[in-house]
Protein backbone atom coordinates (compact mmCIF):
# COMPACT_ATOMS: atom_id res chain seq x y z
CA UNK A 1 0.00 0.00 0.00
CA UNK A 2 1.27 3.35 -0.41
CA UNK A 3 0.89 6.35 1.15
CA UNK A 4 -1.67 7.91 -0.65
CA UNK A 5 -3.89 4.76 -2.25
CA UNK A 6 -6.88 5.55 -3.99
CA UNK A 7 -7.00 9.32 -3.29
CA UNK A 8 -7.29 11.98 -5.86
CA UNK A 9 -4.66 15.01 -5.73
CA UNK A 10 -4.57 18.44 -6.93
CA UNK A 11 -0.88 19.56 -7.33
CA UNK A 12 -0.17 23.64 -8.47
CA UNK A 13 3.20 24.45 -10.08
CA UNK A 14 2.72 21.08 -11.01
CA UNK A 15 4.42 21.84 -14.74
CA UNK A 16 8.16 21.64 -13.15
CA UNK A 17 10.30 21.61 -10.23
CA UNK A 18 8.71 20.25 -6.74
CA UNK A 19 5.36 20.49 -8.43
CA UNK A 20 6.13 18.04 -11.21
CA UNK A 21 7.94 15.90 -8.62
CA UNK A 22 4.89 16.24 -5.63
CA UNK A 23 2.63 15.05 -8.69
CA UNK A 24 4.75 12.08 -9.67
CA UNK A 25 4.87 10.72 -6.39
CA UNK A 26 1.45 11.25 -5.62
CA UNK A 27 0.80 8.80 -8.01
CA UNK A 28 3.88 6.19 -7.12
CA UNK A 29 2.41 6.52 -3.84
CA UNK A 30 -0.85 4.88 -4.52
CA UNK A 31 -2.94 8.36 -5.93
CA UNK A 32 -6.28 7.16 -7.84
CA UNK A 33 -5.57 10.42 -9.68
CA UNK A 34 -3.77 13.55 -10.09
CA UNK A 35 -5.11 17.46 -11.24
CA UNK A 36 -1.89 19.10 -12.55
CA UNK A 37 -2.34 22.46 -12.55
CA UNK A 38 0.44 25.24 -13.89
CA UNK A 39 0.07 28.42 -16.03
CA UNK A 40 1.86 26.58 -18.55
CA UNK A 41 -0.34 24.23 -20.18
CA UNK A 42 2.32 22.48 -22.00
CA UNK A 43 4.25 21.80 -18.84
CA UNK A 44 1.37 20.92 -17.63
CA UNK A 45 0.21 18.50 -19.92
CA UNK A 46 4.21 16.90 -19.65
CA UNK A 47 3.76 16.10 -15.93
CA UNK A 48 0.14 14.80 -16.98
CA UNK A 49 1.52 12.50 -18.93
CA UNK A 50 4.39 11.30 -16.84
CA UNK A 51 1.89 10.85 -14.17
CA UNK A 52 -0.23 8.61 -16.40
CA UNK A 53 2.41 6.52 -16.89
CA UNK A 54 2.66 5.16 -13.89
CA UNK A 55 -0.63 3.80 -14.09
CA UNK A 56 -2.99 6.87 -12.60
CA UNK A 57 -5.54 8.96 -14.02
CA UNK A 58 -4.26 12.35 -14.32
CA UNK A 59 -5.90 15.68 -15.84
CA UNK A 60 -3.64 19.22 -17.05
CA UNK A 61 -5.24 22.53 -16.21
CA UNK A 62 -4.41 25.48 -17.31
CA UNK A 63 -4.42 28.03 -13.94
CA UNK A 64 -2.95 31.37 -13.08
CA UNK A 65 -3.85 31.03 -9.34
CA UNK A 66 -3.65 34.43 -8.48
CA UNK A 67 -7.02 35.03 -10.72
CA UNK A 68 -10.00 33.59 -8.17
CA UNK A 69 -12.25 32.42 -11.42
CA UNK A 70 -9.70 30.29 -12.86
CA UNK A 71 -9.13 28.82 -9.17
CA UNK A 72 -12.26 27.98 -8.55
CA UNK A 73 -12.57 26.47 -12.21
CA UNK A 74 -9.72 24.38 -11.48
CA UNK A 75 -10.93 22.92 -8.65
CA UNK A 76 -14.12 22.05 -10.40
CA UNK A 77 -12.53 20.80 -13.28
CA UNK A 78 -10.72 17.96 -10.54
CA UNK A 79 -13.85 17.43 -8.74
CA UNK A 80 -15.85 16.74 -11.96
CA UNK A 81 -13.13 14.39 -13.20
CA UNK A 82 -12.42 12.33 -10.39
CA UNK A 83 -15.74 12.73 -7.61
CA UNK A 84 -13.64 14.42 -5.46
CA UNK A 85 -10.22 16.06 -3.74
CA UNK A 86 -8.55 14.23 -0.65
CA UNK A 87 -5.24 15.67 -1.03
CA UNK A 88 -3.39 19.57 -2.21
CA UNK A 89 -0.43 20.62 -2.60
CA UNK A 90 -0.50 24.21 -2.87
CA UNK A 91 2.85 24.68 -4.59
CA UNK A 92 2.55 27.46 -7.33
CA UNK A 93 4.74 30.01 -6.47
CA UNK A 94 7.20 32.75 -8.61
CA UNK A 95 10.45 34.44 -7.45
CA UNK A 96 11.20 38.54 -7.05
CA UNK A 97 13.87 40.92 -9.19
CA UNK A 98 16.46 41.53 -6.58
CA UNK A 99 16.29 44.60 -5.06
CA UNK A 100 16.02 47.04 -1.59
CA UNK A 101 13.18 47.24 0.39
CA UNK A 102 12.40 50.88 -0.77
CA UNK A 103 13.30 50.37 -4.31
CA UNK A 104 10.75 47.28 -5.08
CA UNK A 105 8.81 48.60 -8.11
CA UNK A 106 4.76 48.39 -6.79
CA UNK A 107 4.20 46.12 -9.89
CA UNK A 108 6.56 43.65 -8.75
CA UNK A 109 5.06 43.87 -4.67
CA UNK A 110 2.04 43.20 -5.75
CA UNK A 111 2.37 40.15 -8.73
CA UNK A 112 4.93 38.34 -5.98
CA UNK A 113 2.14 39.06 -3.26
CA UNK A 114 -0.48 38.24 -5.79
CA UNK A 115 0.31 34.75 -6.54
CA UNK A 116 2.78 33.52 -3.28
CA UNK A 117 -0.05 34.66 -1.18
CA UNK A 118 -3.28 35.59 -2.30
CA UNK A 119 -2.93 32.54 -5.10
CA UNK A 120 -2.06 29.89 -2.14
CA UNK A 121 -5.01 31.48 -0.20
CA UNK A 122 -7.42 31.39 -3.12
CA UNK A 123 -6.32 27.54 -3.63
CA UNK A 124 -6.88 26.76 -0.09
CA UNK A 125 -10.28 28.45 -0.55
CA UNK A 126 -12.09 26.02 -3.17
CA UNK A 127 -10.08 23.21 -1.97
CA UNK A 128 -11.42 23.82 1.68
CA UNK A 129 -15.23 24.04 0.57
CA UNK A 130 -14.86 20.33 -1.21
CA UNK A 131 -13.13 18.95 1.48
CA UNK A 132 -15.74 21.01 4.25
CA UNK A 133 -18.72 19.11 2.33
CA UNK A 134 -16.67 15.96 2.19
CA UNK A 135 -15.33 16.15 6.34
CA UNK A 136 -11.80 15.28 5.24
CA UNK A 137 -8.45 16.54 3.53
CA UNK A 138 -5.47 17.41 4.14
CA UNK A 139 -3.31 20.29 2.23
CA UNK A 140 0.11 21.28 2.42
CA UNK A 141 1.64 24.47 1.03
CA UNK A 142 4.84 25.44 0.19
CA UNK A 143 5.93 28.72 1.82
CA UNK A 144 10.26 28.58 2.07
CA UNK A 145 13.15 28.78 4.90
CA UNK A 146 12.53 32.41 3.74
CA UNK A 147 9.50 32.04 6.03
CA UNK A 148 11.27 32.01 9.21
CA UNK A 149 14.05 34.56 8.45
CA UNK A 150 14.58 37.59 6.66
CA UNK A 151 16.93 37.21 3.27
CA UNK A 152 18.33 40.62 2.06
CA UNK A 153 16.88 42.06 -1.67
CA UNK A 154 13.80 39.61 -1.38
CA UNK A 155 11.47 42.20 0.65
CA UNK A 156 8.34 41.09 -1.01
CA UNK A 157 8.94 36.63 -1.75
CA UNK A 158 10.13 36.73 2.25
CA UNK A 159 6.65 39.00 2.96
CA UNK A 160 4.63 36.61 0.83
CA UNK A 161 6.44 33.70 2.56
CA UNK A 162 5.54 34.38 5.79
CA UNK A 163 2.43 35.07 5.11
CA UNK A 164 2.06 31.93 3.84
CA UNK A 165 3.27 30.24 7.29
CA UNK A 166 0.54 32.83 8.95
CA UNK A 167 -2.35 31.29 6.25
CA UNK A 168 -1.51 27.81 7.29
CA UNK A 169 -1.06 27.80 11.04
CA UNK A 170 -4.63 30.07 11.36
CA UNK A 171 -6.28 27.85 8.68
CA UNK A 172 -5.17 24.52 10.70
CA UNK A 173 -6.82 26.52 13.90
CA UNK A 174 -9.86 27.21 11.86
CA UNK A 175 -10.52 23.33 10.77
CA UNK A 176 -8.97 21.53 13.57
CA UNK A 177 -11.14 18.70 14.46
CA UNK A 178 -13.54 18.44 10.91
CA UNK A 179 -11.35 16.36 9.32
CA UNK A 180 -9.35 18.53 7.36
CA UNK A 181 -5.50 19.00 8.13
CA UNK A 182 -3.32 21.87 7.04
CA UNK A 183 0.42 22.38 6.83
CA UNK A 184 3.16 23.94 4.99
CA UNK A 185 6.50 22.82 4.11
CA UNK A 186 9.58 24.87 3.78
CA UNK A 187 12.04 23.71 1.18
CA UNK A 188 16.05 25.25 1.27
CA UNK A 189 17.73 25.35 -1.78
CA UNK A 190 16.08 23.07 -4.60
CA UNK A 191 17.47 22.29 -7.79
CA UNK A 192 14.43 24.05 -10.00
CA UNK A 193 13.65 25.68 -12.87
CA UNK A 194 13.40 29.44 -10.55
CA UNK A 195 17.06 28.77 -9.30
CA UNK A 196 18.26 28.22 -13.08
CA UNK A 197 16.34 31.47 -14.14
CA UNK A 198 18.64 33.57 -12.21
CA UNK A 199 20.77 34.39 -15.00
CA UNK A 200 24.47 34.28 -15.22
CA UNK A 201 26.15 30.79 -15.06
CA UNK A 202 24.01 28.63 -13.94
CA UNK A 203 26.44 26.03 -12.86
CA UNK A 204 28.64 28.49 -10.88
CA UNK A 205 25.58 29.74 -8.93
CA UNK A 206 24.63 26.01 -8.30
CA UNK A 207 28.22 26.01 -6.96
CA UNK A 208 27.93 29.16 -4.55
CA UNK A 209 24.48 27.63 -3.10
CA UNK A 210 25.73 23.95 -2.22
CA UNK A 211 28.68 25.84 -0.10
CA UNK A 212 26.38 28.36 1.04
CA UNK A 213 24.43 24.78 2.84
CA UNK A 214 25.13 23.50 6.56
CA UNK A 215 24.92 19.61 4.51
CA UNK A 216 27.29 21.38 0.75
CA UNK A 217 24.46 20.26 -1.25
CA UNK A 218 21.38 21.50 -2.50
CA UNK A 219 17.76 19.66 -2.94
CA UNK A 220 16.45 17.30 -5.24
CA UNK A 221 12.61 18.31 -5.95
CA UNK A 222 12.04 14.83 -4.92
CA UNK A 223 13.11 15.23 -1.50
CA UNK A 224 10.51 18.13 -0.98
CA UNK A 225 8.17 16.25 -2.32
CA UNK A 226 8.48 13.08 0.02
CA UNK A 227 7.63 15.56 2.66
CA UNK A 228 4.55 17.01 0.81
CA UNK A 229 2.95 13.67 0.47
CA UNK A 230 3.63 12.26 3.59
CA UNK A 231 2.07 15.25 5.31
CA UNK A 232 -0.68 14.74 3.09
CA UNK A 233 -1.13 11.07 3.80
CA UNK A 234 -3.11 9.27 6.66
CA UNK A 235 0.58 8.65 8.36
CA UNK A 236 0.45 12.17 9.37
CA UNK A 237 -2.81 12.03 10.47
CA UNK A 238 -2.04 14.05 13.77
CA UNK A 239 -0.18 16.55 12.36
CA UNK A 240 -2.09 19.86 11.69
CA UNK A 241 -0.21 23.58 11.50
CA UNK A 242 3.05 22.53 10.95
CA UNK A 243 5.67 24.71 9.38
CA UNK A 244 8.46 21.78 8.33
CA UNK A 245 11.83 23.04 7.16
CA UNK A 246 13.34 20.46 4.27
CA UNK A 247 16.43 22.09 4.40
CA UNK A 248 19.11 19.76 5.53
CA UNK A 249 19.81 22.38 8.81
CA UNK A 250 20.15 25.67 7.11
CA UNK A 251 17.47 27.24 9.08
CA UNK A 252 19.37 26.48 12.43
CA UNK A 253 21.56 29.46 12.39
CA UNK A 254 22.90 31.96 9.83
CA UNK A 255 26.17 31.73 11.53
CA UNK A 256 26.69 28.31 10.05
CA UNK A 257 25.75 29.25 6.51
CA UNK A 258 28.34 32.77 6.67
CA UNK A 259 30.96 30.18 8.35
CA UNK A 260 31.26 27.09 5.59
CA UNK A 261 31.28 30.57 2.92
CA UNK A 262 34.12 32.46 5.14
CA UNK A 263 35.79 28.70 6.28
CA UNK A 264 35.81 30.56 9.99
CA UNK A 265 34.39 27.53 12.35
CA UNK A 266 35.54 28.99 15.65
CA UNK A 267 32.10 30.04 16.89
CA UNK A 268 30.37 26.60 15.95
Amino acid sequence: MGMVEGKVAFVTGAGSGIGRASALLFATEGARAVCCVDIDERTAGETRELVESTGAEAIAVACDISDASQVAAAVDRCVNAFGRLDCAHNNAGIAARAALTGDVGESDWRRVIDVVLTGTWLCMKYELAVMTAQTSGAIVNTSSNAGFSASPGMAPYVAAKHGVLGLTRTAALDYVGTGIRINAICPGATLTNLVASQGGDTAALIERIEAAQPGGRISDPREQAEAAVWLCSDRASFITGVALPVDNGATLGATVNLNRMTGDRRSI
